[in-house]
């Protein structure tokens, strides 16, 4: 059997900030679990789950994401759950599109995955769009940090998904599916900077923006520390 795991993953500021945040309240609290593994933000699309040929998955993806390429999505706010575990997040809100997309994504991938082999969340309507700050060892904390995240800042963050992203069981990138263009790519290509400012590119042209300026070393010191 094989193990997937499908999300979209954050770039730039987004992952700066939601990194920052998931790395301060595990110092703050002296939680670890969001830091189980190299902290990625990200939001998870479906799985983590098991078949018998990954194949098929893409398979399964490339037909639902096809149709789709401007797909935006916002982080807003922050919020916590009690699945099998208690989590604190930043908020998402979902664009029709977005919920669309995921609900034909799970049909699609249920159909050749066993249902003792999905995750609850995976069957039926009402999911829970966010991205994970802390998890797991937080209980006894548990107020205390939902009351620290809250006197945080509310994110502002408008966001498309540009890339649907396929994780194995050590968490590592399989395949990646760009919504942009409409095409895989390998694990090479999917951390690809220079194809990452061509998703993002052809993004500002499917919006009827122009090509994003390279900022000058200046301006991205003023970026990263918030002058000018």
């Amino acid at each position: 059997m094989r193990y997937f795991y499908i999300e979209f993953r954050f770039h730039r500021y987004p992952k700066s900030y939601l990194r920052g945040l998931i790395n301060e309240i595990a110092h703050e609290f002296k939680v670890k679990g969001a830091l189980r593994y190299r902290p990625v933000p990200h939001m998870t699309l479906y799985g983590p789950a098991q078949t018998k040929s990954l194949q098929n998955v893409l398979l399964k993806i490339e037909k639902v994401a096809k149709n789709y390429t401007l797909v935006p999505f916002k982080i807003d706010s922050f919020g916590w759950h009690n699945e099998k575990s208690r989590v604190v997040a930043a908020q998402i809100t979902a664009s029709e599109e977005l919920k669309n997309l995921r609900r034909e994504l799970a049909e699609e991938l249920n159909k050749i995955v066993k249902k003792d082999d999905r995750q609850p969340w995976d069957n039926g309507d009402g999911y829970w769009f966010h991205t994970t700050l802390a998890m797991k060892d937080i209980d006894r904390q548990f107020g205390k940090i939902w009351s620290y995240v809250n006197s945080k800042w509310k994110p502002h963050i408008n966001q498309h998904l540009v890339r649907i992203t396929v994780l194995n069981r050590q968490r590592k990138i399989e395949r990646e599916y760009d919504l942009m263009f409409q095409r895989w790519l390998n694990r090479r290509e999917a951390l690809s900077r220079h194809l990452w400012r061509q998703t993002i590119n052809r993004l500002r042209e499917l919006q009827g923006l122009p090509p994003e300026r390279p900022l000058s070393l200046v301006e991205r010191f003023k970026k990263l520390f918030g002058f000018g």
